[in-house]
């Protein structure tokens, strides 16, 4: 029970994270998708190559030794990355010109 408590919150968290640092570079960049590029770039690259033990292993192998509860919080970032952008679309299509 409590490790479904600890996850839920981890993925609220990781959400409203993504979201607001999307929600930013959205602002500062003025592009849209941005946040979304640089979580599949940056943070699921850093997940499949940080916890290696040496470069003999191949990918799919690493990747196969997470569990559910990694990819519960990563997917709840991604959905937030994509809601920041997608927050962004409507608030520019609303007329707000400083987003």
């Amino acid at each position: 029970m409590i490790e479904a408590i600890q996850i839920i919150i981890a993925t609220v968290l990781f959400f409203v994270m993504m979201f607001g640092i999307g929600f930013i570079l959205n602002m500062l960049l003025k592009t849209t998708w941005f946040p979304i590029g640089l979580f599949v770039v940056v943070l699921i690259g850093l997940a499949i190559w940080a916890p290696w033990p040496d470069a003999d292993n191949p990918t799919f192998a690493n990747i196969g030794t997470y569990t559910l509860v990694y990819y519960i919080p990563i997917t709840g970032a991604l959905i937030g990355a994509y809601v920041s952008g997608w927050a962004i679309r409507a608030l520019r299509k609303g007329g707000y010109k400083m987003f």
